[in-house]
């Protein structure tokens, strides 16, 4: 493992020009308007998990069309008032896989919704959310990247978006939740789901993408080497005419683009050895970062980032939800 993007002095002034196209606002606004309108009251079933100091619940609110997506509602069980809340959002092709797996955050006092990314859970934690707008857009590199890339109204990310914008006002609606304190996360996959929720809802109090996926697309898959962003590479060598399509469509989605539309204070992490997610395309995210910002390097790390240490910082930013309160 070594350093091969950028040298660490360019990196902290690389602003790439954005990419946002001209109608990129009317797109989501149309879209977010849309998932609305088809919106119906989420349910909290409790679950029985096992645990005596947080209390579980499965979730199952309205994503994008009204299509159910699936969670987890996690609180802390010895609660005085309305809490903090926390979106969690998960790496490339996990789950929401059990309870047990999201204690950190309302083991801490946060309460938390874990939101299951359709179609996705088969690759590391189980998913329960299927994708029924799996079928569009036509043919597809395997994995999610180029699954409807060639129209921005089919692309797989539209929908998870949505599915994440509708998440947060579900755990704001939950009585247990402050909806004036709340706060997007997670890593990789999860980090570029929050900071697209950071550019799409302007009353997002805080946002921690940690080594931030679905960055900077054009630049990732030419010197990404590693999945996933090799699966928008591979796509395109095949086909070679549809090349200028696949960017513009990324462009609706790139979370440099929503950067720049972000208000709520932001901790973001990179990793310098990241091959996952070169380090040029999160700090092109996070120099393009329109709110208060800081951003976590670690030096010799590859896409684990600061693992642990860095939910310790995490942790310590966290106070400003509490500070709020």
């Amino acid at each position: 493992m070594a350093l091969y993007d950028l040298p660490l002095d360019e990196l902290e002034r690389y602003r790439p020009p954005l990419t946002a196209p001209a109608d990129f606002d009317a797109f989501w606004q149309s879209t977010l308007a849309d998932a609305e309108t088809r919106a119906w009251e989420p349910r909290f079933a409790p679950v029985d998990a096992g645990l005596a100091t947080v209390d579980a619940f499965d979730v199952t609110f309205a994503g994008f069309a009204g299509q159910p997506v699936r969670g987890w509602l996690l609180l802390p069980t010895h609660r005085d008032g309305p809490l903090p809340g926390i979106a969690q959002f998960i790496g490339y092709g996990g789950g929401r896989g059990l309870p047990l797996d999201w204690l950190l955050w309302p083991s801490a006092g946060y309460a938390t919704l874990v939101m299951d990314t359709r179609g996705q859970g088969s690759t590391w934690l189980q998913g329960d959310t299927p994708d029924p707008g799996a079928g569009a857009g036509g043919p597809h590199h395997p994995g999610f990247m180029t699954l409807g890339i060639l129209d921005p109204e089919s692309y797989y990310y539209r929908r998870v978006f949505t599915d994440a914008v509708r998440a947060l006002a579900t755990l704001r609606q939950h009585p247990a939740v402050d909806a004036a304190r709340v706060a997007a996360t997670g890593a990789s996959q999860g980090g570029g789901i929050a900071l697209a929720l950071a550019g799409l809802v302007p009353d997002l109090t805080l946002a921690m993408p940690d080594v931030p996926f679905l960055c900077h697309f054009e630049r990732a898959a030419e010197i990404g080497e590693e999945l996933p962003y090799a699966e928008i590479a591979r796509y395109c060598k095949v086909h070679r005419s549809d090349v200028d399509t696949v960017f513009e469509t990324l462009a609706y989605f790139d979370g440099m683009n929503f950067a720049a539309r972000a208000s709520a204070p932001a901790l973001f992490s990179a990793g310098l050895m990241d091959r996952v997610v070169p380090p040029s395309t999160a700090y092109a995210a996070y120099n393009h970062y329109a709110g208060p910002k800081e951003l976590t390097l670690y030096r010799f790390n590859d896409h684990e980032g600061g693992a642990s240490h860095h939910a310790l910082s995490q942790m310590a930013f966290l106070g400003r939800l509490r500070e709020a309160g």
